[in-house]
């Protein structure tokens, strides 16, 4: 079991304890939260690579304290000008794999350059650099990229870029052997040298490009060079005497506000902790907000989205007052994917940054961009080919997305930095770790070590079963199988309950990091 890291000054945390340490590299290099951010997020792309990468997207949620103000970054792409829904002709669907499944532009590399624009205090060069020193010399292959590798080796085999990479002896790498990526290194060595534009609009886009359309995809330089991500405001709310921040959409960040404002309406303390009862009322929450997400989330510049009904503590009274402690109620959902991984840093001037990256599924797309090193992610393959669709496939447009990284403030300051990966389990993670430490009085590894769920659809799967782990006793589980759950008991530390994170300030100058037992995460403090 995990214990419980301290600081004093800064906090990292990150599913990946290599990533961590690079972050506190950059902070006792003098950088602050943003640049550590940054270097946690390059690290990432190399040490949990069947995670996350160059070729996929994030959101971040970034806390200037000389500013007092939250502000959200949306570094997801949008689908190429030629994705149009004929291309999929004779298809149910959009493949979830190969080439025809890279539909959109990546959009974290933008998203590195607009943080620290805005507020690094050091060089793209400079933060990088964890990253290409494990990318050119390599590092201990982790337990979760060996698991990953050997479910999904024969799509590994199907891209010969990709098998180059995954499989170099044509075998799967042993657990902790050395893991080395040339061609990331060289790329990432490169975009330390030249920057984002190379990314977008230079030679490194024009090899992305080429090897994609050799392949027999259809983005364009055009689609490159025409991607920018954007700042917001975020979204936000209040439970009980904290207000809640999320990402606006496409994001599926209002998920997590509207759960909690129908969990406002129970007194949760009067719940034991980790009875029946808890389950089932996070579980009938999660169901109902679901309902008015699948019916309403994609692109905000295609669809209004009516934001303003739905975070309402009115129409929250009206969905609390449909649960029923007597029973369940089953309501669709939607597939959705895995590979995600959520990172946190506080640095010691209170600068807060909570972000998460993701490739969508396991190794993306499976394709990698050619010599680049790059797997290209596949979360266009989430739009529908059905034109009445609310996030159906259109040119120029952003898709419905999973990632939602999470801040807690209490009296107007970062209290709370949590998010975890997980797909459609992230604002069901989210909402256990949450409750646990608001309601429940946990610090972040309690309130994530502790026994989790996941409910619907997910990872691909087509079920509504209430997965749940083995830790919970017989009796609940018979409890919630009487009341009309679909329970499913998993081992006790499952890998599909996510990979969470985060870190509790308490005000009084300590900073407590947790970090998921699931994962191969380190917090590290100082």
């Amino acid at each position: 079991m995990k214990k419980a890291i301290v600081g004093t000054k800064t906090m990292v945390v990150s599913p990946h304890y290599l990533a961590s340490q690079a972050g506190e590299r950059i902070l006792e290099q003098g950088g602050n939260a943003f640049d550590a951010a940054v270097a946690v997020s390059a690290c990432l792309a190399v040490v949990y690579p069947h995670m996350t990468g160059l070729g996929g997207d994030s959101f971040w949620l970034a806390y200037n304290a000389g500013e007092k103000k939250v502000r959200s970054y949306n570094g997801s792409g949008r689908s190429g000008s030629e994705m149009t829904r004929d291309k999929y002709k004779g298809k149910e669907s959009i493949p979830f794999r190969g080439v025809e499944s890279v539909i959109t532009v990546p959009g974290m590399v933008d998203s590195w350059d607009a943080i620290l624009k805005e507020y690094g205090s050091m060089s793209l060069k400079e933060v990088l650099a964890p990253a290409i020193e494990y990318a050119e010399n390599g590092f201990p292959l982790s337990n979760d990229q060996y698991e990953n590798t050997v479910r999904s080796v024969e799509l590994l085999k199907s891209d010969k870029d990709m098998a180059a990479i995954f499989l170099p002896t044509g075998r799967i790498p042993n657990t902790f052997s050395k893991f080395v990526q040339h061609n990331l290194g060289r790329t990432l060595r490169r975009l330390s040298e030249k920057g984002r534009d190379d990314f977008y609009k230079g030679e490194l886009a024009r090899r992305i490009i080429s090897s994609i359309q050799e392949k027999g995809g259809f983005l364009t330089e055009q689609d490159f060079s025409g991607h920018q991500g954007e700042w917001s405001d975020p979204l936000s709310s209040t439970y009980r005497d904290y207000t809640i921040f999320q990402v606006p959409p496409n994001s599926q960040g209002f998920v997590g506000l509207m759960i909690l404002n129908i969990l406002e309406n129970f007194d949760l303390t009067a719940i034991p902790h980790g009875s029946y009862q808890y389950y089932h009322l996070l579980v009938e929450a999660v169901k109902r907000s679901f309902q008015d997400r699948n019916h309403h989330l994609t692109d905000p510049c295609s669809y209004h989205i009516p934001l303003e009904k739905l975070l309402s503590k009115e129409y929250a009274k009206e969905l609390a007052a449909s649960i029923s402690f007597d029973y369940t109620c089953d309501l669709p959902t939607q597939p959705v994917g895995s590979d995600t991984a959520h990172a946190a840093v506080v640095d010691e001037a209170g600068n807060a940054v909570s972000f998460i990256q993701s490739l969508y599924f396991e190794f993306g797309s499976g394709i990698v961009a050619g010599d680049t090193g790059i797997i290209m992610q596949n979360r266009g393959s989430f739009f529908s080919l059905d034109p009445d669709h609310i996030n159906a496939l259109e040119p120029n447009k952003r898709t419905f997305h999973t990632l939602m990284p999470a801040m807690a403030f209490k009296e107007d300051k970062p209290y709370v930095l949590y998010g975890t990966q997980g797909g459609e389990g992230q604002p069901q993670t989210q909402t256990v770790m949450i409750t646990r430490m608001l309601d429940y009085g946990m610090g972040p590894q309690e309130a994530i070590s502790g026994p989790r769920f996941v409910w619907g659809r997910t990872w691909g799967e087509t079920t509504q079963e209430l997965k749940i782990e083995g830790r919970v006793s017989n009796d609940v589980l018979e409890k919630l199988q009487k009341l009309g759950h679909t329970v499913n008991r998993v081992e006790s530390y499952a890998g599909i309950m996510g990979h969470a994170n985060a870190i509790l300030i308490d005000g009084q100058g300590f900073l407590y990091g947790g970090v998921d037992p699931r994962s191969d995460g380190a917090a590290v403090g100082r």
